[in-house]
């Protein structure tokens, strides 16, 4: 996996349960199309499914405020022609790939201008992010409480009992060890708290 990410130069993130922000482009499509599909189908909501085609294609025609581009002006290099449009203006190319080479450079002027407006918002929804987030980071050894996941009251406790010891990290993921049972989980780093009492190395106090 690591020579995969050097050769393509990709930064591998891991995914944990209950924390969908690794998978972001895909949990914000979802968002969108949830809200959308909802406005459309029967009281009886059973024919969704019906409308996914025409709202995928609504997606991906729409000028996307991040990208500033629709996804299918990113893939194709123009707009979608659509029924009320008029006809298209027919070009001559003079060679057979004259078209590749002519679309090639448009989809790199697009991809371009779209990863330049990307890097702007990215930059500008960290600072305001940022401005009052803790960033705690923890070493292997580390003992830490644990979000509880499971349905409870709004008395019952956020975070485990009894701490936990940290055995692998890849901040912000790591992997948290449970001593007594030597059951291991992922969690992200906004899931733990750092103990702060001094634990014996049976976790007692």
């Amino acid at each position: 996996m690591r020579a995969l990410q050097h050769f393509f130069g990709y930064n591998h993130i891991l995914s944990t349960p209950y924390h969908p922000q690794t998978n972001g482009v895909v949990e914000r499509f979802n968002a969108s199309m949830v809200v959308q599909v909802s406005k459309l189908q029967q009281k009886h909501h059973n024919n969704w499914d019906d409308y996914l085609d025409a709202v995928i294609f609504a997606y991906n025609s729409s000028k996307h405020r991040t990208t500033q581009y629709s996804p299918f002006e990113l893939l194709f290099g123009r707009s979608p022609k659509l029924p009320i449009d008029s006809p298209p203006r027919y070009f001559h190319f003079d060679r057979p790939n004259a078209y590749f080479v002519h679309l090639q450079k448009i989809l790199q002027v697009y991809h371009q201008h779209a990863k330049f407006n990307i890097l702007n918002q990215q930059s500008y929804h960290k600072r305001y992010y940022d401005q009052n987030r803790p960033d705690p980071h923890y070493n292997v050894g580390d003992r830490v409480f644990t979000r509880i996941f499971a349905a409870r009251g709004k008395l019952d406790p956020r975070y485990s009992a009894e701490p936990k010891l940290i055995v692998q990290t890849n901040h912000p993921t790591y992997i948290v060890k449970h001593e007594p049972t030597g059951f291991e989980h992922r969690y992200h780093v906004s899931d733990l708290r750092p103990v702060t009492l001094a634990y014996g190395d049976n976790g007692s106090i």
